[in-house]
């Protein structure tokens, strides 16, 4: 999506730069922009699967810590 403004004849550079502003603002390119930049990707279903026995394993570890008093 590209946006072209041209500098009219006669234009100071600050009233060039406002108009300029107002059409990326108007066209949401910067909106899209920032909201692709944190943009994540969905995790495959084999990862999901170990990332959640690790998380299990993790938790079954840290209650024998507490039984034993270790924690």
């Amino acid at each position: 999506m590209a946006i072209e403004v041209k500098r009219k004849e006669g234009e100071s550079a600050s009233a060039f730069l406002y108009r300029f502003t107002k059409k990326m603002q108007q066209s949401g390119v910067l909106k899209e922009s920032k909201k692709r930049r944190h943009a994540k990707r969905a995790v495959n279903k084999n990862k999901r699967r170990k990332m959640a026995l690790y998380r299990e394993d993790k938790k079954i570890e840290t209650e024998k810590k507490k039984k034993l008093g270790l924690m």
